[in-house]
């Protein structure tokens, strides 16, 4: 297949460049500032037109990824950048598409889990999940979060595709052992004694191991029946208060200091980030790929993290 990565220069698109790339499929990434790498890099400006384009008349499946990283303060100019990296470039790739005259058979749109409701009754999947704030008051930087979720989506959707199938990708936090992704700022955490609880930790955390994200990608790929939305998270969602309490077992440190909110606070201030990450609770399942046949290699907490780690202490990817 000939694989096409807008945004593609990531973690994400690392790791999905690397897995298509080892399996012998082309790969081409469009990055606003090209790298050498195993697999091609154009540039493109995520904004406009450009010589690009021609990679899509070549293109199997597109997988967009494109946007500006959300590790940052929610300051008005920061919140300009995050949303316009996301639509502006949803928009001028669908263009392209719709005006290819042999378009790709497959777009895969990155999303976020993100656009679920902060709950804890019950599960958030893609048939029965509350989009949007839930009926409890939530900060106004979680409402932004969730209003720039929805208008990427419908970016995507608004984009007539007579001959592409459309997939958002409601992806919850995709943990690997890579340097400077969600998993070692974790573990961070947890080597410097400050893996505890944060806020009471009851609220709910979502996440899929880097492994069965980039097999439920390739399933997806695979099933030309499943479009619209997909929830990419792990079936075991569990509290944060017990997801650390794993993720210390398995690095081998009984005991982590705990966080109260307005600690989490001073700490995302200090970090130039914000409290979301730690606090809102995603309660997220992924019922259409279960019902799709697709199996979880690491459907646990427990494995995934015990898998993790040990590849972060050999530096194996």
């Amino acid at each position: 297949m000939n694989i096409l990565l807008p945004g593609g220069s990531g973690q994400i698109g690392t790791l999905l460049a690397r897995a298509f790339h080892e399996a012998g499929h082309e790969v081409v990434v469009l990055s606003r500032t090209p790298r050498p790498d195993p697999w091609r890099n154009v540039a493109w400006d995520a904004r406009s037109a450009g010589a690009w384009v021609a990679e899509l008349e070549r293109a199997d499946v597109v997988i967009n990824l494109a946007g500006r990283s959300v590790n940052c303060r929610y300051t008005p100019a920061n919140r300009a950048l995050i949303t316009s990296s996301r639509v502006d470039s949803t928009h001028i790739l669908g263009q392209a598409i719709t005006n290819a005259s042999n378009p790709p058979r497959l777009w895969l749109q990155s999303s976020t889990a993100t656009i679920y409701a902060d709950r804890y009754d019950a599960d958030n999947d893609e048939q029965s999940g509350i989009l949007g704030s839930s009926s409890d008051p939530v900060p106004e930087t979680w409402q932004f979060s969730h209003g720039v979720a929805l208008a990427w989506e419908q970016a995507a959707q608004a984009i007539p595709l007579p001959q592409t199938r459309l997939v958002l990708l409601r992806s919850a936090m995709t943990m690997s052992p890579d340097r400077g992704g969600i998993f070692d700022t974790l573990l961070r955490m947890v080597r410097y004694g400050l893996g505890g609880s944060v806020g009471g930790g009851r609220q709910y955390v979502s996440w899929i191991h880097d492994q069965d994200f980039i097999r439920a990608i390739v399933w997806l790929i695979d099933q030309a029946e499943l479009s619209g939305p997909i929830n990419l998270a792990a079936p075991g969602p569990l509290p944060q208060a017990a997801f650390m309490q794993v993720l210390r077992a398995a690095w081998g440190i009984p005991l982590g200091l705990p966080a109260t909110n307005w600690m989490a606070e001073i700490g995302a201030l200090l970090l130039q980030t914000e409290t979301e990450l730690l606090l809102k609770s995603r309660r997220v399942t992924p019922g259409r790929l279960l019902q799709s046949g697709f199996q979880f290699g690491y459907a646990t907490w427990a494995a995934a993290a015990q898998d993790l780690c040990q590849r972060w202490r050999t530096g194996a990817p």
